[in-house]
């Protein structure tokens, strides 16, 4: 029996000690995971390389690819995580949460919107144009729906749950907002206050959202629609990833307001609406009392 109801898996303590060390382990699992993540990725990279030898490379071809060489060894890579080491059916992504991803995508665009309008009021974002014939559908394969799968599974699935099931939720919290920011910090125009603002709104915000929920397609939504209305709604880039929007827009005013070259992610305007959503999120964490102490304090 799992002694704290929040956590998906628990180490079996009838487990035979290497067992418990080799495999069952939250270190185990999240090594696990990364080698075989690592060899799909590879595998998966090699046959699409193969495949489209010779073929020019388009932003629609380049979204499937990204599908192909990430997200999908993503998902086959959790669920024989869940499936196979773990041994339990993955709750966290069962059909009941799926309608939550809608709830996830409307307030997802719905925060965005709410930083671009503080930008607007500020006057720090001028639309000079409208673009009906944006290219829309790669911008929602890649940013979209790709980053808001495969990165939930990756920083959620896998590295929130996994150390918060070893060393508790603030621990958790910490390491997979840092991890989260440092994964963007070779994106163009990265800074380091970029990186730390994407830890802070971004890493806070979706790890406390599926601490709350332990629903990962509300996080997956509510990711894809911030990349998705960020970039091809308001024509932001995304990440400092250049974006083609049906608005087409410009940001004036110092980088801390405008968020610069990198985009409105590192705008103090994301920053601390994203903060008073996490603290949101903190405070029903609090009164329900499920933040999950360290192994070593739990029964």
């Amino acid at each position: 029996m799992n002694p704290t109801p929040s956590l998906a898996y628990a180490t079996p303590a009838t487990a035979p000690a290497w067992k418990r060390w080799l495999v069952c382990s939250p270190l185990a699992r999240i090594v696990i995971f990364m080698a075989a993540f690592i060899v799909l990725n590879r595998a998966a990279s090699a046959l699409v390389h193969a495949l489209m030898r010779g073929m020019a490379r388009t932003p629609m071809s380049s979204a499937l690819v990204y599908l192909a060489v990430f997200v999908l060894p993503a998902i086959v890579t959790y669920l024989f995580l869940v499936r196979i080491v773990e041994r339990r059916k993955p709750a966290e992504l069962a059909l009941r949460r799926w309608p939550g991803a809608l709830g996830g995508l409307l307030a997802g665009g719905l925060l965005f919107s709410t930083v671009v309008g503080v930008l607007w009021l500020l006057g720090s974002y001028h639309v000079t144009g409208f673009n009906p014939h944006a290219d829309w559908l790669p911008a929602l394969l890649l940013a979209g729906i790709g980053a808001g799968i495969g990165e939930e599974i990756l920083f959620r699935g896998v590295l929130f749950r996994i150390i918060e099931e070893g060393l508790g939720t603030w621990a958790a919290l910490l390491v997979s907002a840092l991890f989260f920011g440092f994964a963007h910090a070779g994106n163009p125009g990265a800074t380091a206050w970029s990186s730390a603002a994407i830890a802070i709104e971004a890493g806070l915000l979706f790890a406390l959202l599926y601490h709350v929920t332990r629903s990962l397609p509300l996080c997956m939504g509510l990711h894809a629609a911030w990349n998705f209305c960020q970039g091809t709604v308001y024509g932001i880039p995304v990440s400092g990833m250049k974006a083609d929007g049906w608005l087409v827009s410009t940001r004036t005013g110092p980088d801390w307001l405008s968020g610069g070259v990198f985009g409105a992610e590192a705008s103090v305007v994301a920053l601390t609406l994203c903060l008073l959503c996490s603290a949101a999120l903190l405070a029903l964490a609090l009164r329900r009392h499920s933040v999950v102490p360290p192994s070593w304090r739990r029964r």
